[in-house]
Parts: structure tokens; sequence; C-alpha cells
């Protein structure tokens, strides 16, 4: 195999939990491929540099293995490699993402039944 679709892979990798979501995420933009958007069609070879933009961040990685076939978490790492800027960059942005939540005000005590109204009402449940 010298070549597998740009949707399987990411699938088989494990930066989405379906095949549709991959192929979604590249027709928003959301991979590049060597610094081109990268349609999900589009093959992957090895060597190849991806940058994926996913709900779990920015990963910056190499491809090293390729492979259509989802298998066990340990075993989809394998297939590639994130580059230490990409690593030290995710990392930043999580602990200042867990910093905030310290600065967030939190309400004093339970809500009223009229701010409980609005919640749901907020939540579009009525």
């Amino acid at each position: 195999m010298t070549s597998v679709r740009m949707d399987k892979w990411l699938w088989a990798a494990r930066f989405f939990k379906t095949r549709s979501l991959a192929a979604r995420a590249c027709e928003l933009g959301r991979i590049q491929s060597n610094q081109q958007p990268a349609k999900a069609a589009r093959e992957v070879r090895i060597g190849d540099m991806l940058r994926v933009t996913n709900e779990g961040g920015d990963f910056e990685v190499e491809v090293l293995l390729l492979s259509d076939v989802r298998g066990p978490a340990p075993v989809a790492q394998t297939l590639y490699r994130e580059t230490d800027a990409s690593r030290e960059m995710r990392l930043k942005v999580a602990a200042e993402r867990k910093a905030m939540r310290e600065f967030e005000q939190l309400p004093a005590g339970r809500p009223s039944k009229r701010d409980r109204g609005k919640i749901i009402r907020f939540r579009g449940r009525a």
C-alpha cells in the first residue's frame, strides 16, 4: 500500500470518531497536507506533514505508516509522530484554558425559579 485516502487515514489514526467527521473537517479546511488544504479524497503518503485542527487542539504530525483500518489507540499512535512545537503549543493552550477557569465567576448558590426558567429557555427546551 503506497497511499490511503485522507479521510480514511485520519479516521484510522483516531483524530476523528467517524470517517464522515474526517471528511467534513477536510471540507471545512481544517486539514492541511504539506501547507495546502486537503480534500477527503487526497492521497496520504509516508512522510507527508499534516496539520489537523479538531476539538482536541491543533496537531502538526508527520505520517510514519499507512492504514485504512481503525485499530486500538496504541496502534493508531504508531501511524504518526507529532512535532515537538505542536506538542508544546497544545500543552500551553491547555494550561491557559485551565488557568482561565480559576477566574471564572460562578453563581453564589442555586438558581432561583426565575433563573431556572431562563436557563431552560436558553437551552431551547421550552
